[in-house]
């Protein structure tokens, strides 16, 4: 159920407004200039990178924006120092969160993270308190349409992955954090158009969410954080059938 609710995810996220298609770009081009500073500033050699600019063409984000966080990333042009932080926390349920954060103010990070959690029923945890339930792993999602299991199973694992995982949706590969970049190499010399590729939290240990009043509340929460301007990704634990989310989204 876990990965079914990646896979409804990443159709909300397709469906974005225009009205959030500047929050869209301010995400991408944080991302580029981090994986720009770590990896450099050529896509043939920096995987992360050319994930990235695959994520930007698909968001339409102009070709000016993207060039300037590379060059922000590689130090040819001035910028704010960015840091990549973790925040851990309970929401409505007892339903477990992981928070990714890239900003250049720690402070006002902690601080409106915290009181997303507080405003809707859940709070902050120390570091460690509920990592434990989800593994962190490199996640590809690729539609049927893309390739055969069989196909996809021998360049996945070929490439170093462990796992390829089928549902009604479509194909999900996980490896470790470490192949990711490898992985991603395979995955496009291949030919192969993902849905989604990205370093995840994938929830190992789900808490069933029935009640209609507590999934409304978990999907705020979840809108709440990903609004704010330093939250790059929410992860949670909360497994809900198909109803009880269609109605969480009215």
């Amino acid at each position: 159920m876990a990965g079914h609710n990646k896979w409804s995810k990443v159709k909300r996220i397709k469906a974005v407004t225009d009205a959030r298609k500047g929050k869209v770009f301010s995400r991408l081009s944080r991302d580029i200039t981090l994986a720009a500073k770590a990896g450099g500033g050529d896509p043939d050699g920096n995987a992360r990178l050319r994930t990235l600019l695959l994520k930007a063409r698909d968001a339409n984000m102009p070709a000016d924006n993207v060039d300037r966080a590379i060059k922000k990333g590689t130090g040819e042009l001035p910028g704010v120092v960015f840091e990549e932080l973790t925040y851990e926390g309970y929401g409505p349920g007892g339903v477990a969160f992981v928070v990714k954060v890239t900003t250049d103010n720690k402070t006002r990070s902690a601080q409106e993270v915290r009181s997303a959690f507080a405003k809707l029923g859940g709070n902050l945890a120390q570091s460690g308190a509920v990592a434990f339930q989800f593994l962190h792993a490199g996640q590809f999602l690729i539609a049927k349409d893309q390739a055969t299991e069989d196909r996809l199973m021998e360049i996945a694992l070929e490439a170093g992955a462990d796992d390829v995982l089928t549902s009604a949706d479509g194909f999900e590969i996980r490896c470790d954090i470490h192949q990711f970049d490898k992985v991603s190499h395979a995955i496009e010399n291949a030919g192969l158009k993902t849905e989604s590729a990205e370093i995840s939290y994938i929830p190992t240990t789900t808490i069933p969410v029935t009640d209609i009043a507590v999934a409304k509340t978990v999907v705020k929460l979840h809108d709440h954080l990903e609004e704010l301007d330093d939250v790059q990704a929410v992860f949670s634990n909360d497994e809900m059938d198909d109803a009880v989310s269609a109605a969480a989204h009215e």
